[in-house]
């Protein structure tokens, strides 16, 4: 049985087609200034649930600089023990590590957010969820969802994306980054490059919805903040805490699917399985995980609970590994969060190295692309994704920004990599087009 915060009240209403709701919900969303739309598309990653909502803002935490601290973070959530929402960006790692960034960011998402909202909406197959605060009434709530329309917009003009790097930029810079690991300065690298477009306008919701479609993934999410929003289609967990068990589930390794021959669809995940440069990132990721872990859980607890799986996804199959280990009592969120983030198989190994050499040689900030947008719950327990697959966009300056990388090994060949960018921006796109 849930356990919620005794000013907040849940009501249930049963539904009979939770496709349709869901899209009424995001539709009814559109006047919150602040709305996170948390979606697992059915997929057995360990859900707690099929969806969560929040929106409006109750209370928050929030900054834009260096000019805060864990601890009261840590307050914020002890204190309000509901639902939270929220984000971390990839530049918090400048106040775990000490680190500095200068690179363009055209989105400018905040560094940290949570807020507790006004309304929560709790989705299974047959019921919503609905909880307030006696301030508002469910009731009323739940009526003008179900009637609201869900109109699909027409054609959208398909933006013309910039690159940051030409092809053989790309290619040079991999060239050099494979120089930094053969002296030794790293020995994997997660390099991003950004597509933009500028001077766009768009629907943030409709894009969702059609990325949906096309790319339906287990941590999708379409998050709002002010004039900025995240339309994400992530495959990857960073980590979930369930009691005192914390899990993190890295992906590393990529084949593109086939879609009109299941055979050959099928000889790919034989392929990645048995690809020994895919297999060597991954398993120098899992190496990262189990050090971080072991950092806030208990000693000898930390352990690989799955070894190179491999998961199909409507655009791509991946080798997914999954460790876990029991928090040491009394850890604080912010302290798992220093612990483990930024997560890594989006930086390398090791990890402070590998981040000082995306700063010299990427172009742009990655915002929350590599970050983490989730929840966490009334009893502290909470699941937050990797920002991968993403569209960021800023409605107010009206940029719009697709991110994607690859892990860069001494193995690698950087045509290869530089193909793997276009797979993984390709569900974007067509969602645009």
């Amino acid at each position: 049985m849930l356990s919620f915060n005794v000013n907040r009240q849940f009501t249930s209403y049963f539904i009979e087609d939770l496709l349709t709701i869901k899209e009424q919900v995001l539709n009814y969303s559109k006047r919150f200034s602040t709305f996170s739309f948390l979606e697992n598309h059915n997929y057995n990653f360990r859900k707690s649930y099929d969806c969560v909502a929040g929106a409006g803002v109750a209370s928050h935490f929030i900054t834009s600089g260096g000019a805060y601290n864990f601890e009261t973070l840590d307050w914020f959530i002890d204190n309000k023990r509901d639902w939270i929402f929220g984000h971390v960006s990839y530049d918090v790692k400048n106040k775990i590590e000490e680190l500095s960034s200068s690179n363009f960011d055209g989105v400018k998402f905040p560094q940290i957010l949570f807020f507790v909202p006004e309304i929560v909406f709790i989705f299974s197959t047959t019921s919503l969820q609905i909880g307030v605060f006696p301030t508002l009434n469910a009731d009323s709530i739940f009526t003008e969802i179900i009637s609201t329309e869900n109109k699909r917009e027409g054609n959208i003009n398909s933006p013309a994306f910039n690159s940051r790097f030409t092809k053989e930029e790309y290619i040079k810079t991999i060239e050099k980054l494979k120089e930094h690991i053969l002296k030794g300065d790293c020995y994997e690298i997660n390099f991003c490059q950004e597509f933009y477009a500028l001077n766009i306008t768009i629907e943030p919701v409709e894009i969702y919805k059609r990325l949906n479609v096309l790319s339906p993934n287990p941590f999708a999410a379409f998050y709002k903040c002010d004039d900025k929003f995240l339309i994400c289609a992530s495959p990857e967990r960073f980590l979930k805490k369930d009691g005192n068990v914390l899990i993190s589930q890295p992906i590393k390794g990529t084949a593109g699917r086939i879609f009109d021959d299941d055979e050959a669809d099928s000889a790919q995940k034989t392929n990645l399985y048995q690809n020994q440069k895919e297999r060597s990132e991954n398993i120098m990721i899992i190496d990262l995980v189990r050090n971080d872990l072991a950092k806030v859980c208990k000693e000898g607890s930390v352990k690989v609970e799955e070894f190179l799986g491999v998961y199909t996804f409507p655009q791509v199959h991946q080798l997914i590994s999954t460790i876990s280990g029991i928090l040491k009592d009394a850890t604080t969120f912010s302290q798992i969060l220093c612990a483990m983030f930024p997560m890594g198989s989006m930086t390398g190994a090791p990890k402070k190295k590998v981040m000082e050499l995306i700063e010299k040689y990427e172009r742009t900030a990655r915002g929350l692309f590599s970050g983490t947008v989730g929840y966490i719950d009334p009893e502290g327990n909470f699941d937050f994704n990797v920002v991968i697959r993403s569209l960021q966009y800023n409605s107010s300056n009206h940029y719009l920004s697709i991110s994607a990388g690859s892990a860069i090994t001494f193995n690698s060949i950087p045509l290869n990599e530089y193909d793997e960018c276009l797979l993984k921006i390709s569900a974007m796109k067509k969602a645009l087009a």
